[in-house]
């Protein structure tokens, strides 16, 4: 096995263990939460979303903090943190402890580390591949997640699943002892890796991407709720007990993802990506108001549940890819850092807002203010620009060259040089890019 793909399977398989540590309670914690000492429907809320805040809180700076002190100290921090949080949560008896426990789990927030150290251990020609590796491992640990979730809780409550996540959490840290490698140097090409301090701010002035970043705070905020609402209706309209209910995400999530590839492939095929994340929130909208409807029938009830998960997971899948493809040249790694940073402050918001309203106006209210959401969503993402298949390229440079000369390649479409990493960010157009020409006019400033 190559060092390159000894490194990319292990850190898939330390963010599986981690994001799996995360998820298995968001089936559960409603069900069970209730029988924690001052436990409400708005303090189980915030103990399910509180992780979120705390990630969007410290994901950046850890990622910046390992530029300085290396990228397996602060993984291996960030797994520390994530265990002792476990451990909190594990041995509480309260919600309280619950909330604090998951709070500590979220100050762990390793994932921008994860992906500059990808970078770092892999080719440019690889990263591609790489990165969807580890994308493909977030979507499984999701669905492993569903399913181990209540059947750890069945056996041994919440604490059961705090204690799993402990122990992967130190398996995690055995990973990145023992299998993966320490990078010689960290890749010249940070920008496409991790946030820049100095590029934030113009990030956020870039509307199409601020549409991406309400859409996946929107996505996660509904995930959240949905946690909130589903499994006491699958309890109550499926009369199934709760230790039964992976039975229900198992098909369902199989189904999903089964459906879910075509939507993918046309979109990424076909350049359809547009009208294929149009649909998908549609389809959430839809899911959120037919919820309001579906507790008399249990039919009906798995059958919109099956439409969210697809809807879901189609935009979970999706959004990154357009973000990549949107970001200017020279701040990708900015621009999904934010991403990021919006889908956990989402997560935060979903548990606290939903707990709070379906605590005090109950589920139906709170589903209506979901698909109140996902129709402003709709909305936004309407007006978006229809965006091009173009790829990120970074390329060496030691002199900086004409910009016209780098612009006047077929299939470039931006250019930026770096002089700090004497490189050239570019946004190319695949199909049309002359990589001979390019090199022949670089020849020129070597």
């Amino acid at each position: 096995m190559s060092t390159q793909v000894r490194a990319v399977v292990s850190l898939a398989l330390l963010y599986s263990f981690r994001m799996l540590g995360l998820f298995m309670v968001l089936p559960v914690m409603i069900l069970y939460g209730s029988d924690y000492g001052s436990a409400s429907p708005i303090l189980l809320g915030l103990a399910l979303g509180i992780y979120g805040l705390t990630q969007s809180v410290f994901q950046i700076p850890l990622g910046l903090l390992s530029d300085i002190v290396g990228r397996k100290p602060v993984i291996i921090g960030g797994l520390i943190i994530f265990a002792l949080g476990s451990g909190v949560a594990a041995l509480s008896s309260t919600v309280f402890g619950l909330i604090i426990g998951r709070a500590l789990q979220g100050c762990g927030a390793i994932a921008s580390t994860l992906m500059a150290m990808v970078a770092d251990l892999t080719s440019e020609k690889n990263r591609t591949k790489a990165m969807a590796v580890i994308g493909a491992s977030i979507g499984l640990s999701f669905t492993l997640a569903m399913i181990i979730g209540p059947l750890l809780a069945a056996k041994g409550g919440l604490s059961a699943i705090f204690w799993s996540a402990l122990i992967l959490s130190v398996c995690g840290i055995g990973i990145v002892i023992g299998l993966i490698p320490t990078p010689k140097r960290m890749s010249q090409s940070q920008r496409e890796s991790v946030a820049i301090p100095s590029l934030i701010r113009d990030t956020t002035k870039n509307t199409e991407l601020m549409r991406l970043n309400f859409g996946v705070f929107s996505l996660h905020l509904i995930l959240m709720c949905c946690f909130i609402v589903v499994p006491p209706m699958l309890e109550g309209t499926l009369n199934l007990d709760r230790s039964r209910h992976w039975t229900v995400y198992l098909p369902v999530l199989l189904l999903a993802f089964i459906f879910m590839f075509p939507l993918i492939m046309m979109a990424e095929k076909r350049k359809k990506i547009k009208s294929v994340m149009l649909g998908s929130i549609a389809l959430l909208l839809a899911s959120m108001a037919l919820l309001t409807i579906a507790e008399n029938s249990a039919y009906f009830l798995l059958l919109v549940v099956f439409i969210f998960f697809v809807a879901f997971n189609t935009l979970e899948a999706s959004l990154p890819s357009l973000v990549s493809k949107l970001a200017p040249a020279g701040a990708k790694g900015t621009a999904m850092g934010l991403f990021a940073t919006s889908q956990f402050l989402g997560a935060f918001f979903g548990g606290l807002l939903g707990g709070w309203l379906a605590q005090s106006y109950g589920s139906h209210v709170l589903l209506v203010f979901c698909s109140l959401l996902a129709l402003a969503w709709l909305g936004i993402a309407l007006f978006m620009e229809n965006p091009r298949q173009l790829s990120s390229l970074f390329v060496p440079a030691e002199k900086r060259p004409a910009e016209d000369s780098v612009l006047s390649v077929p299939g470039v479409v931006e250019a930026l040089w770096v002089h700090e990493e004497s490189a050239l960010y570019l946004k190319v157009d695949k199909d049309q890019f002359d990589n001979a020409k390019l090199e022949g006019i670089l020849k020129n400033y070597a």
